[in-house]
């Protein structure tokens, strides 16, 4: 339905049907634009939980940087957790473009408002780990998050463009450790096949629950903030990632996991969702060290931000007063 108003006073339901028919017709939503409110709250939960996960993803992997194996290792692994640190302020910035502070963001992560991926409240025993968090948790969210280039809302379609080179990176990385540790000593390929158990499931996880229990995703899928539902993405990982360890002859932890030739894809074992719900309510464990570690660094930084104003301001004083 096209909507014409030659008046210049729209109603709600013409602004709506407005809207959609841009959505629809492939054209990106800027922040000036009109946009329903549930959009702009649907967005702004979405990427500042994407930013929130970027940030707290940076300690799992923090813990190895003094720990690395070789110099080489630890210069890879701190150009990685730099990258999430700038993907992290990439969507703020993103995020403030639909009218929430930064400081508002914060306040919500810190206070257990707003959440971040549960991927993250899971610890990281062995220097595997480290490999199998590039591998598995960065290539699931390369399956999420190349769709997420096609966003409706343009400044979150922009900012995943250069996320996904970047995490792609790191993908390719994570399974270079593996494949290195697979390839190792008895110990070593002991401890990457205990990486992949531990971490396998909770990969699965990231991608959210069944179609039938999100409740939300089919409106996303309407305005285009989501192109693929949630088990699509998961299925789409789990049949790329298989092959991938096959490759290192490492098993992937799911009697169930078998080729479909009918379905021409992996069917594979029902996820421990009671686990899931129980992490994104906080009782993981490590949601409150990681949480305490995030509230601690924002606190500890206060007198740097406290400076930073100080300064801008005597600049902005001394602009004047030269005036």
């Amino acid at each position: 339905m096209d909507v014409v108003n030659t008046d210049n006073e729209w109603t709600d339901e013409e602004l709506e049907i407005a809207f959609q028919n841009k959505v629809d017709a492939e054209q990106r939503i800027e922040p000036k634009d009109w946009m329903p409110d549930r959009y702009r709250q649907t967005l702004i939960r979405q990427m500042s939980q994407h930013a929130h996960s970027e940030i707290v993803g940076m300690l799992p992997e923090g813990n190895w940087l003094t720990r690395a194996p070789s110099l080489k290792r630890k210069a890879v692994l701190m150009a990685k957790i730099q990258d999430e640190g700038g993907h992290g302020l990439y969507l703020y910035s993103a995020t403030e473009t639909l009218g929430i502070s930064r400081d508002e963001m914060y306040e919500q992560l810190h206070s257990g408002k707003a959440k971040y991926s549960s991927i993250f409240n899971y610890p990281t025993l062995t220097w595997a780990d480290v490999g199998a968090i590039g591998w598995l948790v960065d290539g699931a969210a390369i399956t999420n998050q190349i769709a997420l280039c096609r966003c409706s809302y343009g400044p979150y379609a922009r900012a995943m463009v250069k996320i996904c080179k970047e995490e792609s990176f790191h993908q390719r990385q994570g399974y270079e450790i593996m494949m290195t540790m697979a390839q190792g000593t008895a110990e070593q390929r002991e401890m990457a096949q205990d990486a992949l158990n531990r971490w396998w499931w909770p990969s699965l996880m990231m991608f959210g629950p069944n179609d039938t229990n999100s409740p939300q995703s089919a409106q996303s899928m309407k305005w285009k903030i989501k192109r693929q539902s949630n088990d699509e993405l998961r299925q789409k990982f789990v049949d790329a990632t298989v092959p991938q360890a096959k490759f290192l002859n490492l098993r992937i932890p799911d009697d169930d996991l078998v080729w479909n030739e009918e379905r021409k894809a992996h069917d594979f074992g029902e996820i421990d969702w009671v686990e899931f719900k129980n992490v994104v309510k906080g009782n993981g464990l490590c949601n409150r060290e990681r949480l305490k570690a995030r509230v601690d660094a924002h606190d500890g930084g206060k007198w740097v931000r406290d400076a930073a104003l100080a300064y801008a301001n005597k600049q902005k004083l001394r602009a004047v007063d030269a005036a």
